[in-house]
């Protein structure tokens, strides 16, 4: 989300904090949906048939569903924590005088019978058997009526009736840019269920995780929309609307009322769409790979934008699927809808009238979703920051490659928002369930900034090349898998050979900071000393760089003793020494320079990619810091 082939494996599992053992499993899902839209009142029904796969060494005998849609209900939990949070998120208020006060009142609070979401189920049954269910807000506790043996598969049914609340968060109807159906979380969605047990999390505000599944969803509707989401169109010929084989003209009889469009999208966790009757259709391929499918309302204050956005778009991709891995899906669909912009499998809803600058932001980091989401679907209602920050991360080398003029740090924002973070005193670590954090602004520069900030100072740690090996790995790893925190860490120590369990752990586990000083240099006739000192309790190996008064370089490298690990020289037409290594335990550090060469400046981590949070003891002689 833009803030403002299944690979099962059968056996147990064991785990250590957050690690899987090599006996990874997974469950499986395959969905049946039919679905009749009453576009008029907003609503829907359809019918759920689903195939569900218990590759664990647990005997289920119940299973959870989410009902997102009811989270748009006054009194909700969602409705609850707008009304309770400090700053709650502004798509989702609206501001009222009381007086002379202005307050911000939920959106949700005073929503009107026709106006709310919500899914009612009946006639659930398993293997035709009917089962006993309990609605509990957002999600649907079923009672089975046989175990799920380990190993063993069920069928499961139900029929759902929906109601599209009015656009408040991501799903919705009628959008501030007009777009009439945003149809995200919108079906009864199963709950994952994995080496950690169930995650039947009710929606309160944050994001999703899910089984991966097959979908074979068909919706009839009335025929003057035109739909964009997930999958494949398998009845594209029939259908039109800009999808039929080139040449090829499609003509609906008078006739003909509505349509009943068929998707089949397989390998994901998710299933979305989105209709409009004056959106835009436009395709194009990206070179060896998907078809990009662009759909937009037929504005002509936005066509400019969206026509230029599409080469660019295609040319991310590219670059996506150079620095990653290839995108596995054989289309991508760029939908106008929703608010802001959130991902979604094979597709993304945005909003569409802003500039063009910011069109192609939230394309950037949307789509690179695809890679971190919906390819590596990490739980990102609890580790968010893998979700967040590694699309932040890969958005930040995309955004860097299209532009004329390139930084040496295309991370420089996310360091930015994370010094803030660590300096404000409101800190939460990274571990924070979604949530649980106190503040929205807290949980956005966690997840989007210290995430996109743990990749970026990993190639601090172990360099470069070594980084985007690791990046590459972790994805051919575990694409269509779960990955954990520990897997990261572990593919980097893999790659690279050093040890990283540290690293892991504070950056994510606790709120200690990084902090290193030049505390005293002292020079004579035989040498020149220097004294570091280490002020956080985070440590790190350490980059220096000394320039002496003849104009001459020379750069050093301190290992830490905990990596058992030294880094390539990130700069080799500069020459490095290498010096003894610095274990943790000492809060100070001294070397000696022989005498012959007069030292006329140092600096700590010339590349700026540690995460230091006072920089101002970071030279010598000292500078003052620009704040920015």
């Amino acid at each position: 989300m833009k803030k403002f082939l299944i690979l099962v494996g059968f056996g147990c599992v064991y785990f250590s904090g957050w690690a899987q053992s090599a006996g990874y499993w997974q469950q499986k899902v395959a969905y049946k949906m039919d679905v009749v839209v009453d576009a008029p009142n907003y609503q829907y029904k359809g019918t759920q048939e689903l195939v569900y796969t218990n590759n664990s060494s647990d005997t289920l005998r119940k299973v959870y569903y989410h009902l997102y849609p009811n989270a748009f209900q006054p009194g909700s939990e969602m409705d609850a924590r707008i009304q309770s949070i400090a700053d709650p998120d502004g798509r989702m208020v609206r501001k009222i005088k009381i007086g002379e006060k202005e307050i911000k009142e939920s959106r949700i609070k005073n929503l009107q019978p026709n106006e709310i979401g919500y899914l009612k189920i009946s006639n659930a049954k398993q293997d035709g058997v009917a089962v006993q269910t309990q609605e509990k807000g957002t999600v649907l506790e079923v009672s089975l009526a046989q175990p799920i043996l380990p190993n063993h598969s069920t069928e499961l049914s139900l029929n759902f009736e929906g109601q599209v609340p009015v656009q408040i968060r991501r799903s919705g109807r009628n959008n501030k840019e007009g777009v009439e159906f945003s149809m995200a979380q919108w079906y009864p969605k199963l709950a994952e269920f994995d080496f950690e047990g169930w995650h039947a999390d009710p929606y309160i505000a944050r994001e999703f995780h899910g089984v991966w599944g097959d979908f074979d969803v068909t919706i009839t509707i009335d025929k003057d929309y035109v739909l964009g989401g997930s999958g494949y169109l398998q009845n594209k010929n029939e259908i039109g609307h800009g999808y039929q084989d080139s040449g090829k003209v499609v003509k609906h009889s008078k006739k003909t009322k509505t349509l009943t469009w068929h998707f089949m999208a397989p390998q994901v966790h998710d299933f979305t769409w989105a209709a409009d009757k004056n959106y835009v259709h436009d395709t194009l391929q990206v070179h060896g790979g998907a078809t990009l499918h662009f759909l937009y309302k037929n504005n002509p204050k936005i066509s400019d934008n969206w026509k230029k956005a599409q080469p660019v778009t295609q040319r991310l991709m590219e670059f996506y699927n150079q620095t990653i891995g290839a995108y596995p899906y054989n289309q991508y669909s760029v939908i106008q809808g929703g608010d802001g912009g959130m991902e979604y499998g094979m597709c993304t809803l945005i909003l569409g009238e802003g500039t063009y600058d910011g069109l192609i932001g939230v394309i950037a980091h949307e789509m690179a979703h695809s890679w971190f989401q919906h390819v590596l679907a990490s739980n990102e209602s609890k580790h968010p920051w893998m979700d967040e920050g590694f699309a932040s991360y890969l958005e930040d080398l995309g955004m860097n490659e299209l532009a004329d003029k390139k930084l040496d740090n295309p991370h420089e924002g996310a360091y930015d928002g994370y010094y803030f973070l660590a300096n404000s005193g409101k800190d939460q670590p990274l571990s924070t369930h979604g949530d649980r954090y106190d503040l929205n602004k807290i949980y956005s520069i966690s997840s989007y900034s210290k995430g996109d900030v743990f990749l970026a100072q990993l190639g601090y740690l172990i360099g470069q090349e070594n980084l985007h090996k690791t990046m590459k790995r972790f994805y051919a790893d575990f694409k269509f898998k779960h990955p954990t925190p520990n897997d990261i860490k572990r593919t980097a120590e893999r790659v690279s050979g050093a040890h990283l369990d540290w690293y892991l752990t504070d950056w994510t586990q606790t709120t200690n900071t990084i902090d290193y000083g030049i505390k005293e240099v002292i020079s004579s006739e035989q040498n020149t000393k220097i004294t570091l000192e280490r002020i956080g309790r985070t440590p790190m190996p350490i980059d220096l760089s000394v320039t002496y008064t003849d104009g001459t370089q020379e750069n050093f490298y301190i290992p830490l003793r905990m990596m058992h690990f030294e880094k390539a020289n990130p700069t080799p037409e500069i020459k490095r020494t290498v010096l003894s290594d610095w274990a943790w335990a000492f809060p100070n550090y001294t070397f000696e320079i022989p005498a012959g060469k007069t030292v006329s400046k140092i600096q700590l981590d010339p590349s700026g990619l540690m995460a230091d949070v006072k920089k101002a003891n970071n030279n010598y002689p000292q500078e003052p810091v620009t704040k920015k």
